[in-house]
């Protein structure tokens, strides 16, 4: 079964699933990077909050694979969403990383009760204009921010990552944003190892296509439309987490998972509508 690709709104191409690297820093972690690419992955996800930039740059560098078949992404804090100042942060992650660019830079949170993320923007526009980054777009953006962004620069993000799992499954924000065209990236998507990974409902579909629960979820993204990036710096969890395009769940299958969704059901309460991350 082949897997589909991913085209975003300004033509960049994304595999179906990628790693998330938070908490692989150092030697570790580019061992970690670097075996998920040889066994497959293309899409490594950093920020510059994790602070590893640095070691997943080292991972690309000297992967198995050329620069170019990589999609490298890192993301702007919301201490620098000034606009000199965001433009100064992505200069900084990309000596970090020790790359020429960034194939995705996104804004990490809105902030709204700071304000600055459409200056933020502003600057991801001119640092996507002098070749800083190849694609740029958000994470955690609700329909009012990108709408505000897109009216005010004429814009429209290529990518809204954000919080989505079984117990929040974000259907409102998953349909608005294909409706413009933003294809939504999902983190934390086995809900930070939570009791997610034991739920009893799970577990039967997982037991009917004799899979793990965690491949069942991942596969449930897959088919939701979504690319998820689940994190693991653990060989064999690796390769699992990649093993989920032999297989369908049936539609069935799919309401049964999603009819886990809550309204309380992000893991760390974190609101986009007033959460501010810096």
């Amino acid at each position: 079964m082949k897997a589909k690709e991913f085209i975003l709104n300004d033509g960049l191409k994304l595999p179906p699933i990628g790693l998330g690297t938070y908490r692989l820093n150092g030697r570790e972690g580019v061992k970690a990077i670097q075996h998920a690419v040889e066994i497959g992955y293309r899409l490594l996800d950093s920020a510059f909050n994790y602070e590893n930039e640095g070691a997943v740059g080292e991972a690309a560098r000297t992967s198995c694979v050329p620069r170019s078949e990589l999609i490298v992404t890192s993301k702007l804090p919301g201490r620098h969403q000034k606009y000199r100042e965001a433009l100064l942060t992505i200069e900084e992650s990309l000596y970090r990383g020790g790359l020429d660019y960034y194939d995705i830079y996104l804004i990490h949170w809105p902030n709204p009760k700071t304000g600055l993320y459409v200056e933020a923007w502003q600057a991801m526009i001119e640092a996507k204009k002098r070749g800083m980054i190849r694609s740029i777009g958000v994470c955690n953006f609700l329909p009012e921010h990108l709408e505000r962004l897109t009216k005010e620069t004429g814009v429209t993000p290529s990518i809204n990552q954000i919080e989505l799992h079984p117990y929040f499954n974000q259907e409102e924000q998953r349909g608005w944003d294909a409706a413009h065209g933003i294809v939504d990236e999902s983190w934390s998507p086995l809900g930070r190892a939570n009791s997610v990974l034991q739920d009893p409902v799970i577990g039967e579909i997982a037991k009917a296509h004799g899979k793990s629960i965690s491949q069942i979820i991942l596969r449930w993204h897959v088919q939701l439309g979504v690319l998820p990036i689940p994190k693991s710096s653990d060989p064999a969890r690796q390769k699992e987490n990649l093993e989920v395009f032999d297989f369908i769940l049936s539609e069935e299958e799919m309401q049964k998972i999603c009819a886990l969704s809550r309204p309380d059901g992000r893991t760390a309460n974190q609101d986009p509508s007033v959460y501010e991350e810096f």
